[in-house]
């Protein structure tokens, strides 16, 4: 092994630790910024020697591939289910055949809390990882490799002393914060919510780009160990084995002697298991001993020797007090039922979503009634039933307003739609005050001293009505109001002046358009160029554009062709913002914009995404495959055979990364 190899080893195996440190341990070693310049360093080495490429490298974590399909993959061993148990008498029930196959009541136990997440089988080879596939059917699931390689709680290379190949089972999980999280950002971006942790969590591992998949927070527990040739004896061996092998692995498991103490982990878990951050719905127990797991085998659904106690949906029951309705700067309408305070979870709730009028017509909902209320696998509380008995049939049925709650302008529900609108865009305050909050929030125009009060103070004052006043507000209308100093009104002045420098794909994010959230007006951005080149386009050229569905599409045409949106662009322009593509930007964007690429083989001066961030930063696309739209293949050593094969029958260009320079400097 040469110099620079040992130094590739050596970063490569640092990483591996600090990462293992960090993520599995919750033990960091190193700061993140130290991390990071050794992950550069290495990537940097990586793309000079590609001869000494490692697909389980910490680099690779990034991903990058984008599959066209997910192949299906035989599991080796069968992925059972669980038997379901809801009682003390089903587990006593269990635990009597148990002796009876066994001939033996010396059984002892192991129980783990049962993680509401994404069942996973990967396989080790050497300490590799070499694939890793989902629970699918329990016969079959799809090949997930290079998106599970993204989880940084999963160890691509393993340490210690382990099986020269075995397979490993976890669970996929998205932590409670994170996901709350998550679901802020897709507010503040106009996107619907996820639903829950478990299922996206789920959507996330059948993502087609990794890239995608590396940007959610996904961990991973372990639980199961399966391998033929091996010498440990328990249950509980196998954990603590894993968890030296650098497996994440829970430390809520408890051994137990006998069923009154796997009854006390349950019951134990079933009440404290809301301060957990991560979703359970039950504890699995499972016989201890290997020898006896064999001897009791399998049905053709279950494993004899292993059973799942299910926890009750904690869930309690609190008087409705009524119903509100909140407005977003959308014009949606939300119900929202009001409650007498109950403590559930570990907090007590006086709010319940009911989302939507058929949400209210489905439970058939009463005023006063006493209604149940549970959070499940959702972060929020909702209103899952009612107790009838208790109605008091004098009261009223609830019934979904027909008019605007604020400005009483009568609501519409188009038939796609679940949701009620205000279209009183222009005269409604909550949709109003909310089209201005979101214009200077962080991801959009980012102005400092001017907050969600401020906005709400500005407008109730009659000082603006929408996000082109602010920048029209003279000092001597400022000084006057309520807690404002003059050093705030001058940063209010500074952070006005500071916005006009935020570049066109934000300004178009802050214009509230509907379902324009950041991704999709960079994408627009970067498409159009400027905002006239945009309001100039029909639905059907919107239509075109990569991932711009007709929904997208729809609001977009609608949105300009309201007047007062127009000219409140005009008025915005006016004073200084950027609605389009500064003349230095657009000649980087513009040059190749005609152009598609696919990138393939190793390359001397750049990487491919090197290579790929050039591209795109001059207008140019780039695929994954090649097609009679493609232009140009940029081949570096060692192409792959089929791209090379089919560029040549489809009489596409095939350049080198130098020659992509020159095309670009001839063009520009």
């Amino acid at each position: 092994m040469n110099l620079i190899q040992q130094n590739i080893q050596k970063l490569r195996d640092d990483l591996h630790r600090h990462n293992h440190s960090y993520y599995v341990l919750d033990k960091p070693v190193i700061s993140d910024f130290e991390f990071d310049s050794k992950l550069k360093e290495l990537k940097i080495l990586e793309d000079k020697f590609p001869q000494f490429n490692d697909e389980n490298s910490p680099t690779k974590r990034v991903g990058g591939t984008v599959m066209k399909s997910f192949d299906s993959v035989i599991h080796q061993y069968p992925m059972y289910s669980l038997n379901n148990s809801y009682s003390k008498q089903d587990l006593e029930d269990w635990n009597q055949r148990l002796i009876r196959n066994l001939e033996t009541e010396n059984i002892n136990f192991l129980c783990e809390l049962k993680f509401d997440g994404v069942s996973i089988n990967l396989t080790y080879e050497n300490g590799n990882l070499i694939k890793a596939v989902t629970r699918g059917d329990g016969m079959q699931g799809d090949d997930v490799t290079e998106n599970i390689k993204t989880i940084k709680t999963i160890p691509l290379k393993l340490k210690g002393s382990f099986p020269e190949k075995f397979q490993i089972r976890g669970e996929i999980i998205i932590n409670k914060h994170d996901f709350a999280e998550m679901n802020n950002k897709r507010f503040v971006e106009d996107l619907e919510p996820y639903m829950n942790p478990r299922n996206t969590a789920s959507g996330s591992l059948k993502l087609r780009d990794s890239s995608e998949t590396a940007k959610r927070p996904l961990k991973c527990f372990f639980y199961q160990v399966v391998t033929e040739k091996n010498d440990i004896k328990t249950q509980k061996e196998y954990l603590t084995r894993a968890l030296d092998w650098g497996f994440k692995i829970s430390n809520t498991y408890r051994l137990c002697d006998n069923l009154a103490e796997v009854m006390s982990f349950i019951n134990n878990w079933d009440k404290e298991r809301s301060r957990l951050d991560f979703e359970i719905d039950g504890v699995v127990i499972k016989v201890n001993n290997i020898k006896f797991q064999k001897q009791l085998g399998f049905t053709s659904k279950y494993p004899r020797w292993s059973i799942a106690y299910k926890f009750k949906t904690e869930q309690v029951s609190t008087k409705l007090l009524g119903v509100s309705y909140q407005l977003g700067r959308t014009g949606a309408v939300t119900p929202v039922a009001n409650l007498e305070s109950v403590l559930l979870g570990g907090t007590y709730v006086r709010r319940a979503s009911l989302h939507n009028q058929d949400q209210i017509n489905k439970l058939d909902l009463y005023f006063n009634d006493h209604v149940f209320i549970e959070k499940g696998g959702e972060i929020i509380p909702k209103i899952v039933g009612v107790e009838f008995e208790k109605r008091d049939f004098s009261s009223k049925k609830i019934k979904f307003i027909k008019n605007c709650p604020s400005c009483n302008h009568v609501l519409i529900r188009n038939e796609s739609e679940s949701h009620h609108y205000c279209l009183n865009t222009d005269n409604c305050a909550p949709q109003i005050i909310g089209r201005i909050q979101h214009f200077i929030s962080r991801k959009a125009m980012d102005i400092n001293g001017i907050g969600n009060e401020t906005i709400d103070l500005l407008y109730k004052s009659g000082l603006i009505l929408n996000y082109a006043d602010l920048y029209d507000l003279k000092k001597e209308n400022l000084i006057v109001l309520e807690r404002m100093a003059e050093k705030s009104v001058d940063n209010i002045y500074l952070g006005l002046e500071e916005s006009k420098k935020i570049n066109f794909e934000r300004v178009l994010f802050s214009l509230g358009i509907r379902y324009v959230g950041q991704t999709v007006a960079k994408k627009l951005a970067k498409e159009f160029k400027s905002i006239d080149n945009l309001i100039s386009k029909t639905y059907e050229d919107l239509l075109l554009i990569d991932e711009i569905g007709e929904r997208i599409s729809r609001s977009i045409i609608d949105f300009f062709n309201i007047k007062n949106n127009v000219e409140l662009i005009d008025r915005l322009r006016n004073f200084g913002l950027q609605f389009e593509i500064i003349e230095t930007d657009r000649s980087l964007n513009d040059v190749l914009s005609e152009h598609r690429f696919v990138i393939s083989g190793i390359f001397e001066i750049n990487s491919r995404d090197e290579l790929k961030k050039t591209i795109e930063d001059h207008g140019g696309k780039v695929s994954s495959s090649i097609t009679s739209k493609t232009s140009y293949l940029v081949g570096g050593n060692n192409i792959g055979p089929s791209k090379l094969i089919k560029a040549n029958s489809l009489g596409i260009s095939i350049i080198s990364e130098k020659e992509l320079n020159y095309l670009i400097k001839s063009k520009l």
